[in-house]
């Protein structure tokens, strides 16, 4: 684990790169900066940490570079008293930022490997309104009401008109699309009625959404 100055220099150079790009919410770098992130990386690449390259986790998966990972928060825009749906839990980074703003989230992984080792995280860090659930969820989480956001970090290949249901109206989701050749484009998806209203963000690394669970690679 770094050390307490290691992880304010990280994040002091992390929110200079951010505020260059426009992102200044107060809120959600609070947030960022309460969630240490050097405890959701392996240990031997911490001095990644806070940087904006690819970490490789467990079970193949990976953790994207900590200025996307805010980017794409700063897009989600979660506010006090919002419940969040999360696919795709990773290292649980995500989720653990979201907990801090959100009354509740929800968080979805496919392999037990990585839900046992996110749980740990919440519990050390307190966040008891962050749950972290074993679950396929390539349909969303149907039997478990509406959310005001849905966050995911898998990709679909066609606009997944179902979460239209487990979105609240006004609700909106940031999600990636699988577009022309292999380009991945990260879309917000915002609830009118029965329809979304699409908007275009930009490009991102993410890989095609896997169905049912699994313990392990």
């Amino acid at each position: 684990m770094k050390s307490g100055m290691v992880e304010k220099e990280g994040f002091a150079a992390l929110v200079l790169r951010l505020r260059s790009e426009g992102i200044s919410d107060l809120d959600l770098l609070t947030a960022v900066e309460q969630t240490p992130r050097s405890q959701f990386v392996p240990a031997s690449l911490s001095d990644d940490a806070y940087s904006s390259r690819t970490v490789p986790i467990d079970c193949g998966a990976f953790m994207e570079g900590a200025d996307l990972s805010v980017r794409l928060l700063h897009r989600l825009q979660v506010k006090p008293g919002h419940r969040v749906l999360e696919i795709g839990t990773g290292s649980g980074f995500t989720a653990a930022v979201m907990g801090r703003i959100a009354e509740r989230v929800l968080t979805v992984e496919r392999y037990r490997t990585l839900v046992v080792a996110a749980q740990a995280r919440m519990e050390a860090l307190g966040l008891r309104n962050v749950v972290v659930r074993q679950a396929d969820g390539s349909n969303g989480m149907p039997g478990d009401g509406t959310f005001d956001r849905i966050f995911v970090t898998t990709a679909f290949v066609s606009l997944p008109r179902f979460y239209a249901e487990q979105l609240t109206h006004g609700g909106s989701m940031v999600a990636p699309l699988m577009t022309e050749g292999d380009t991945c484009m990260m879309t917000r998806l915002t609830k009118t009625g029965s329809r979304f209203e699409r908007e275009d963000l930009f490009p991102v690394p993410f890989l095609p959404i896997i169905p049912q669970v699994a313990s392990a690679l």
